[in-house]
């Protein structure tokens, strides 16, 4: 099938027929329903029984077909049937794994079938298959080299929960945030053609990571550049990732989810199809006494190829220039094998997207029941899906932070909130129970998700932007020239600040206090626990001629007493406060970092050492006159973060060289995140690495007093 006999073209059609040709089933909003219905109740082989009976294995089941498969190149020779029989050992081999590490469950589930598909039709390292955010690369990873690591998923020194160009020759990129392939599958394209190479480029692509800007400005080059890619979209109805939802699915977010669902409405014309068929087949130069099997070939993917006019004659991807194939059974190995292989093997002109329907959590009957389809999960018994959650006496910073939000809004209409597709992971989810009207769920989308607050902030509103620190790094033109520049009161909630663990550098916010405190407009504050927390909301909250933000850690609060009716105080701005009264010794902690110095404080108190520590609460703002008394009081001063050079160490340095407070015998040590990337694991090993454990700044504090044999004595 020639799919370049389809070429989109600016100009005006040179046919009656050319202006409408294009891929995609006759399928009208209902039928397409209707396959999604069907996706998610066909299931094969071993999950299959299981899952209509509601239980599962409670023992690892045999896998003979994949204990042969350690490379991709060991599937070539296997027949449909066989692979069939591959993706469902597959499959479970993920559930048994991911029951013993946690991590994302539901999202690789729902990529089975064409993960085994894509490995058996394309001949990777050569060919590059991306995977965007990477966290459905599970299946892959143990395709490619990996199964006897998949034990280590996420911990210290183990496989990372993304793609990982340094892992693997088959990861050819590294992900962890969204909507990033299609660019960088479009300039290994443009690369390879260059260098007059002829290996293919595949990358897929969630419903969920289309809602952001790039995969669009992606898809409008690659139309313009026209050189061979295949695009694929992964469509399974998640939109927005619905983690944690409280009261089951939210619907998909956006226009994007509606125009995927009437994407083939309206295209009913047989006759045309049987013309586009012939015509194909001769542009090959294909005649009537072609053998049966290319007949079955080109009719397989016809049947996906269906339908030649839309109501506007063209669908949004072909207008971007894209062919556009589908949608079609993700789970469905036959089809998935016969339209790749033909995209393969036809010479194209142009990029190409095929669109897949999907279900996230296929195959295990407790995540396909879940709301959130085990989109990430802890550690879980397979045969009831029971996760192992640790019992904790106190909450997570992120419910801590939305309650707080809930009590400022109760008591203030203009507060609203917006997230980007994470309503779970940001705790808005909490926000959107309570206030439905008030909650703003923007898709995978931050740079509009500022500015949209921006515009809110414009009107007389009170925004609250709650996005995790790594993810707000994506949106920082935005934060500078349509926020900061303008003096607009948009409060930024940075979730997820510091070290994360297992979500390793691509999820860690090491750098938003050095972005943020650099702006001149914005002011920078960090809570040192949870009842401080409730008190920065309320600043927030209470700042309106200036833009504002916060950071916090992931991770549960550590017990202290909250305010009452979960209303905090607002602090006064750039006011820092004293906790403990030492001598000699100064720390000077920033956010949680600050529990981390009085445990410091606690180690060295044997050794007979009173060390001062300080929460300086502020960035920006500093507290100039709590940073005098200390500097004048002190004979060594330590400022301590879980942040990156250039942060609150560096602001408080240049303040103490312009007041002159180095010039004497004062000492200053900062104790920041080193400078390089942190890999995935245990939180404690993560601290550890980075220098910034109680024995660590102990040990610091020895060093200076020139204890050295004490500091080594702490280390150990």
């Amino acid at each position: 099938m020639a799919l370049s006999t389809f070429s989109i073209s600016t100009q005006k059609p040179t046919s009656k027929f050319s202006s409408h040709f294009s891929f995609g089933p006759a399928l009208s909003c209902p039928q397409q329903q209707k396959l999604f219905n069907q996706v998610k109740k066909r299931t094969t082989g071993i999950c299959a029984s299981l899952s209509e009976s509601g239980e599962y294995h409670s023992q690892r089941p045999p896998t003979p077909l994949l204990d042969t498969i350690n490379y991709p190149i060991h599937m070539k020779n296997l027949s449909v049937k066989e692979l069939k029989q591959l993706a469902d050992e597959l499959r479970s081999d993920v559930i048994f794994n991911v029951s013993k590490t946690g991590g994302h469950l539901g999202s690789s589930l729902g990529v089975v079938e064409l993960t085994v598909a894509l490995h058996y039709v394309f001949s990777a390292p050569q060919d590059k298959i991306l995977w965007d955010v990477g966290h459905q690369s599970y299946p892959h990873k143990i395709l490619t080299g990996r199964r006897e690591k998949m034990h280590t998923m996420r911990q210290t020194n183990g496989l990372a929960g993304f793609t990982k160009r340094s892992e693997s020759e088959y990861d050819c990129f590294g992900t962890g945030h969204s909507s990033t392939t299609i660019s960088a599958g479009l300039g290994m394209a443009v690369g390879r053609d260059l260098k007059g190479k002829n290996n293919h480029v595949v990358a897929v692509i969630g419903d969920g990571a289309m809602t952001a800007g790039q995969a669009y400005e992606a898809m409008n080059n690659a139309g313009y550049l026209d050189s061979d890619m295949i695009i694929i979209l992964n469509d399974n109805k998640q939109v927005s990732l619905p983690t944690a939802n409280l009261d089951g699915p939210i619907p998909p977010v956006g226009a994007l989810s509606s125009a995927l669902s009437k994407l083939q409405s309206n295209r009913p014309l047989r006759e045309l199809r049987e013309v586009a068929k012939v015509s194909i087949l001769e542009a090959q130069g294909v005649t009537k006494q072609i053998g049966g099997s290319v007949h079955e070939l080109a009719a397989k993917v016809d049947e996906y190829a269906r339908g030649m006019i839309s109501g506007s004659g063209s669908t949004l991807f072909e207008e971007l220039g894209l062919y556009y194939i589908g949608p079609v059974d993700a789970h469905n190995v036959d089809d998935l094998i016969a339209i790749l292989q033909e995209v393969k093997t036809t010479q194209t002109t142009g990029p190409v997207l095929i669109h897949l329907i999907t279900e996230k959590g296929r195959g295990y009957p407790y995540a396909e029941k879940a709301a959130d389809k085990y989109h990430g999960v802890a550690k879980f018994d397979p045969a009831t899906g029971k996760q192992f959650k640790a019992a904790a006496s106190t909450q997570s910073y992120t419910t801590y932070f939305a309650e707080a939000l809930i009590a400022e809004a109760e008591a203030d209409k203009d507060i609203v909130a917006i997230h980007a597709a994470m309503g779970g992971g940001t705790g808005m989810n909490l926000f959107l129970r309570r206030f439905p009207t008030r909650c703003f769920d923007v898709g995978i989308a931050e740079q509009h998700a500022v500015t949209f607050a921006a515009g809110l902030a414009c009107e007389g509103l009170k925004p609250f932007c709650a996005i995790y620190s790594s993810f707000l790094q994506r949106a920082y033109d935005q934060v500078v020239h349509d926020v900061d520049l303008q003096k607009l009161p948009v409060r930024f909630a940075m979730d997820r600040a510091g070290l994360v663990g297992a979500d390793g550098p691509t999820h860690c916010g090491a750098f938003d206090v050095t972005f943020m405190a650099c702006l001149p407009n914005m002011v920078v504050m960090a809570p040192s626990d949870e009842a401080e927390l409730f008190h920065m909301v309320a600043t927030a909250a209470a700042i309106d001629d200036r833009p504002s933000c916060f950071r916090y850690p992931r991770g549960n609060g550590i017990g202290v007493e909250l305010p009452a009716g979960n209303k905090g105080t607002p602090l006064e701005i750039g006011k820092g406060r004293i906790l403990i009264e030492g001598e000699r010794v100064a720390l000077l902690g920033y956010g949680s970092a600050v529990q981390t110095c009085l445990a410091a404080a606690t180690l060295v108190e044997p050794l007979g050492l009173s060390l001062t520590v300080a929460d300086a609460r502020f960035c920006k703002p500093l507290d100039h006159a709590l940073i005098r008394k200390l500097a004048k009081s002190h004979e060594f001063l330590i400022t301590v973060e879980e942040g990156s050079i250039g942060g609150f160490g560096s602001h408080v340095v240049q303040f103490l060289a312009l007041d002159g407070l180095l010039d004497g015998n004062l000492k200053w040590r900062p104790l920041v995140l080193p400078d390089r990337y942190i890999d995935h694991g245990a939180p404690a090993d993560q601290l550890a690495d980075a220098g910034l454990t109680p024995s660590h700044i102990a040990a610091t504090v020895l060093n200076m007093l020139g204890q050295t044999r004490e500091a080594l004595q702490v280390m150990s």
